[in-house]
């Protein structure tokens, strides 16, 4: 079986019916690792009664998800930069979108405490909850806790504060269409779902999905990367990572990746460096 077809062809539906992962694996009693895993083709021969589930719960017919799995995206068509790029990962916070710092000046208004004090408690317990020790759930009670104050949603307070970055919604689509294309982020458990859901990132079908809760590695961990490589199914010479974070192109570069730095207060500069090295207008 094309578990990587299968995957992309499972996303594809649930986006096209409008679904996060988290509303699919709620109406078909699924769990959400289980979801995530065959979306990413980390099951390996995940159960027919489980597609046959998720298919039933989509309203659609199992034949109709199958036949999108040879139309799954491939290398052919796909283009190879003078520089040797054929695969290009893109970080999330401060690359696709950004601002989402003004969480903390939310929460903290609004229970009327410091913002240093929320952020102070937030990078306490981020690195847990995006490496996938704790769940979204836990980390809320733990910044509830900490900072004394009702129990609180973090995650409607970032998406409620982030925005898409200028220009890159265009520059994604441009992209996807002419190199293979993914996503590697430290991020929240169904953050980049839901992102994509609000259409805050591009709705499309990513060929690699990093997401840190998941693979529970961070950049610039080592694990993380390799990991990103062995999915792209490219050579270390053949990959791009556009990134905010200096110390995350210094890994990939070891790695032997291609880097480019962006830089979120000069969005269409960044860009424009992009689209050189990508060789697209």
């Amino acid at each position: 079986m094309n578990e990587v077809g299968l995957g992309k062809a499972l996303q594809l539906a649930r986006l096209s019916k409008g679904l996060t992962q988290q509303q699919l694996c709620q109406r078909a009693n699924l769990s959400y690792s289980t979801l995530a895993k065959i979306e990413r083709g980390a099951i390996k021969a995940p159960s027919i009664f489980t597609i046959q589930k998720i298919a039933n719960t989509l309203g659609l017919e199992l034949s109709e998800i199958l036949e999108n799995v040879a139309g799954s995206k491939s290398m052919a068509g796909k283009k190879t930069s003078k520089s040797g790029i054929k695969f290009v990962y893109l970080d999330i916070n401060g690359c696709l979108v950004r601002f989402y710092h003004r969480a903390f000046t939310k929460i903290a208004h609004q229970f009327s405490i410091s913002s240093e004090d929320v952020e102070t408690v937030f990078w306490h317990y981020n690195d847990d909850v995006c490496r996938g020790k704790i769940s979204l759930d836990e980390f809320n009670e733990k910044l509830s806790g900490d900072l004394k104050i009702e129990k609180i949603n973090f995650q409607d307070y970032y998406m409620s504060s982030v925005e898409a970055m200028p220009g890159m919604y265009g520059l994604v689509n441009q992209i996807a269409a002419n190199y293979r294309i993914g996503l590697i982020s430290d991020i929240m458990p169904g953050f980049i779902d839901e992102l994509m859901s609000r259409e805050l990132i591009p709705k499309i079908i990513y060929d690699s999905i990093i997401d840190s809760s998941v693979v529970m590695s961070l950049k610039p961990e080592l694990q993380i990367f390799q990991q990103a490589e062995q999915k792209s199914d490219a050579e270390s010479g053949e990959i791009l990572l556009i990134d905010d974070s200096r110390s995350n192109l210094a890994a990939a570069d070891k790695m032997g990746w291609h880097v480019i730095w962006f830089n979120d207060t000069d969005p269409e500069d960044s860009i424009q460096r992009i689209k050189t090295a990508l060789e697209i207008n």
